[in-house]
């Protein structure tokens, strides 16, 4: 697993849910965005490219740069900035283009 330089201060009185990114379970605090759990994980990469499958990560980090997309809960290309985490909340890496089912 990868070091990530993102910690969160402890806030004693924030109460804990889990959230599954690409299929694990991961501890949030409520009214955390998906971005910033994303970020503290340590792989931060929340997309690729299209194009050339470059890996992309949240940055501006209040949904000006579209850099954060991922698929919350099968919606891709979500803004995952500017999601707050819900209990049981399904994130996944978007890898390439947005997959469009019928």
């Amino acid at each position: 697993m990868a070091v990530s330089i993102f910690k969160k201060l402890p806030d004693l009185v924030a109460p804990t849910l889990t959230i599954y990114i690409d299929g694990h379970a991961v501890a949030a605090e409520r009214g955390e965005t998906v971005a910033a759990v994303l970020l503290r994980e340590g792989k931060t990469a929340s997309r690729t490219t299209p194009v050339h499958g470059s890996s992309r990560a949240p940055y501006c980090m209040m949904g000006v740069c579209f850099e954060c997309l991922a698929v919350v809960d099968g919606v891709a290309s979500t803004q995952s900035c500017l999601v707050t985490v819900e209990e049981g909340m399904r994130v996944e890496r978007q890898l390439g283009r947005k997959k469009v089912t019928q």
